[in-house]
């Protein structure tokens, strides 16, 4: 009998411990991304080679991942030798002012996204004109891991993108709530240099997705 309870006991600590461990393997993983990106982003892009080897951008494919639901679909190997690779370091993005200091990495995964902000496959790279570059993430129950905090965004807010060697510092200019199907977030605008953030909302039972767009400031 004192074997079982022993037993039990021992069940019920690793579910209450699972969390916190999971978490703290998470943060590990995304500390060492961060070290390679800070090298990563340091390397010249060629954004022209970039935009003409892009695929079509797959918001649903986004949309289902931040549900936290299964990737469902494979990732095809890109034919052109200059297009970006899944699971590829692009650079980082930080936004001091909600403590967010992330890595960017290619491709909507499963895996890509417990560590990192995903860059949306198909959407622009920092610093292209007329380009809207989609950086997405998981609004993390653990305050402050990931776009947790996204929801405190203010217009005005700066945000910076670290990128082939460059700097991109962006303002908030518009912040809102739309449906998961609402793929117009991800077009660009003619005339306009853009970063759109996108987590789902609200943080518990997600109904819906949270942008945060902003603007190059010249």
């Amino acid at each position: 009998m004192k074997k079982w309870s022993y037993l039990i006991m021992l069940v019920g600590l690793c579910i209450i411990l699972y969390p916190s461990v999971n978490n703290w393997l998470d943060d590990r993983a995304q500390a060492q991304l961060l070290k390679e990106a800070e090298v990563e982003s340091q390397k010249p892009l060629d954004l022209k080679r970039v935009a003409e080897t892009a695929a079509v951008p797959d918001y649903q494919k986004i949309s289902n991942l931040l549900d936290e639901g299964d990737d469902e679909t494979e990732e095809e190997t890109p034919l052109d030798a200059d297009a970006l690779k899944d699971g590829q370091l692009l650079g980082i993005i930080r936004y001091a002012k909600l403590d967010i200091e992330l890595p960017i990495v290619e491709g909507a995964t499963k895996q890509n996204m417990k560590s990192a902000a995903v860059h949306v496959t198909g959407t622009q790279l920092a610093g292209m004109e007329n380009g809207n570059m989609a950086v997405a993430a998981h609004r993390a129950h653990k305050t402050g891991r990931l776009f947790n905090r996204l929801g405190e965004a203010a217009v005005g807010d700066s945000i910076q993108v670290e990128q082939g060697g460059k700097t991109y510092e962006y303002e908030v200019d518009k912040i809102h709530v739309v449906e998961p199907t609402d793929v117009w977030v991800l077009n660009p605008t003619e005339g306009m240099t853009a970063l759109t953030l996108i987590t789902c909302d609200p943080i518990i039972n997600p109904t819906h997705r949270l942008i945060v767009h902003a603007v190059l400031k010249s």
